[in-house]
């Protein structure tokens, strides 16, 4: 009799955190390639969109591939969505224009919608609750570690071989995922779903998503004009034909009844919140070395660096507060450390030395570390198996939003506080001053003078970041009290 085939955990596993990786350095790593890409491809009007419209993607397709993995399996939709970002990644690597490097990453983002959501269900799958809040944080520690290998590996890339590879790279290395994941991932045979796929809930969910991100990539570009209350208006109308599609769907493309489920919507928003607050800390604290410090862009890299190493540490704090612990319990510590990391944020001098930023980088990386394993695993526990890949991908989805909606939030307080202050001020005429400021190449070429009253405004700028900072923690902490006590997770 035939031996049945079982899954390879640790070969999946290890698959699952390179995929994991391969997705969280695609932006730290065309960050540091960009300069040189908009010299070759004479795009730098459209610089914004290599960005912006890879989040985009990511996240409109982010639930759908949620709803699919549940229906049709894990192993099909991530081979799916890894061929998808093989394809971008080659088309982003020959691009000769900006706007078709624009549309590879349309591309390229589609396909990292499967990848990142349906990795953390195989985890999920794989290991039972207690060992799963470990594995997710060893996991999600390629974010962290992302931030700091991305833009060296770049820099690197673009110097020898040329920016194009920073893209081909993706290639092989997708192709062994897939080789991997078909060969050692076994899945049980699923009955055929004979309810039919909720397209209109599809689209319009996915309308919700363009609306809400472009007003807010709007309101960072050019601030509150008519298009960002544009779209506003029809992110509010998109929401409310999605309620109405949804009610009468044979099968939602996400259950309105997971929206009754309180811990469902707590830690997702949890999640939302603390994301935003991480990149208040990993974009701003590097801006603060360089330009109110004036130190090297290299010091401001390594400055995150115990925020990754930490991150480790607090997934293992969350690992034991879950099993000993109830889910509201664990987030009020992990949060409870965030919260000392927000605070010292808006009390640290603007000349504090460098290790200030490194004890601040390491509490950050043990708080949200732990925030962020604590609201995945206790995203995945309150729906049925049945649900999981929907209920994954949504947290997936939910920290995106919260990064892309808070990055242009900071910037719109960073641009409105400074341009007050510079007016107030009336140091100099140059519109692109606080640009100079922060790079320390161009800093340097700044008359004396004005370096330190430019430095007060940009530390002004970003202490008005912090304030933010701060409320979304305060804000996090609220949602949790308004939890339900209960039990520890299930195991």
């Amino acid at each position: 009799m035939e031996k049945k085939r079982e899954t390879n955990v640790l070969i999946v596993t290890i698959a699952v955190f390179v995929a994991t990786f391969m997705t969280a350095i695609e932006g730290t790593i065309v960050t540091t390639a960009m300069p040189t890409i908009v010299g070759s491809l004479h795009g730098i009007e459209m610089m914004n969109w290599v960005f912006s419209i890879y989040l985009l993607t990511n996240a409109m397709f982010t639930p759908i591939y949620g709803k699919l993995a549940d229906k049709v399996g894990r192993r099909p939709i991530f081979i799916l969505g890894t061929a998808i970002f093989i394809i971008g990644s080659a088309m982003c690597g020959m691009s000769n224009t900006m706007l078709t490097l624009i549309v590879a990453r349309a591309i390229q983002g589609i396909g990292a919608g499967a990848m990142m959501p349906v990795a953390l269900t195989i985890l999920s799958d794989m290991y039972a609750a207690e060992k799963r809040t470990k594995m997710l944080g060893l996991n999600s520690t390629a974010w962290g570690i992302a931030s700091v290998v991305g833009p060296l590996t770049g820099g690197v890339i673009v110097d020898t071989v040329g920016w194009h590879w920073i893209f081909f790279i993706n290639v092989p290395i997708g192709i062994v995922l897939i080789v991997l994941v078909s060969r050692y991932l076994v899945e049980e045979k699923r009955e055929k779903d004979q309810k039919k796929m909720d397209i209109m809930g599809s689209l319009s969910l996915m309308s919700i998503l363009l609306t809400l991100l472009l007003s807010f990539q709007f309101l960072s570009e050019s601030g509150m004009d008519i298009k960002f209350f544009g779209m506003l208006v029809a992110f509010i109308l998109s929401i409310l034909f999605f309620i109405y599609v949804e009610k009468k769907a044979e099968d939602p493309v996400i259950s309105l009844d997971l929206f009754r489920n309180q811990m469902f919507v707590v830690v997702n928003l949890v999640a939302a919140l603390i994301s935003g607050f991480l990149m208040a800390v990993e974009v701003y604290i590097p801006m603060w070395m360089q330009g109110v410090l004036g130190y090297p862009a290299g010091l401001g890299g390594l400055v995150l660096a115990p925020l990754s190493i930490l991150w480790i540490v607090g997934s293992i704090f969350a690992g034991g507060w879950m099993v000993r612990r109830s889910v509201k319990v664990a987030l009020l510590r992990s949060l409870g450390i965030a919260l000392i990391s927000s605070t010292a944020l808006l009390f640290v001098p603007m000349n504090a030395p460098f290790i200030v930023f490194l004890i601040i980088s390491s509490i950050t990386g043990v708080g949200v570390g732990a925030t962020i394993v604590v609201t995945t695993v206790a995203a995945q526990n309150s729906v049925g198996a049945d649900q999981l890949g929907v209920a994954t991908s949504f947290n997936t989805l939910s920290k995106t939003i919260g990064q892309t909606v808070m990055v242009s939030v900071f910037g719109l307080v960073l641009n409105t506080v400074t341009r007050s202050k510079l007016a107030t001020a009336n140091l100099t005429d140059d519109p692109d001053i606080m640009n100079k400021l922060v790079n320390p190449q161009t800093a340097k070429l700044l008359p004396e003078n004005l370096l330190g009253p430019l430095r007060e405004i940009l530390h002004d700028g970003l202490w008005g970041i912090y304030v933010a900072g701060f409320v979304l923690v305060v804000g996090c902490i609220g949602f949790v009290l308004l939890l339900k006590e209960q039990k520890k997770t299930n195991s």
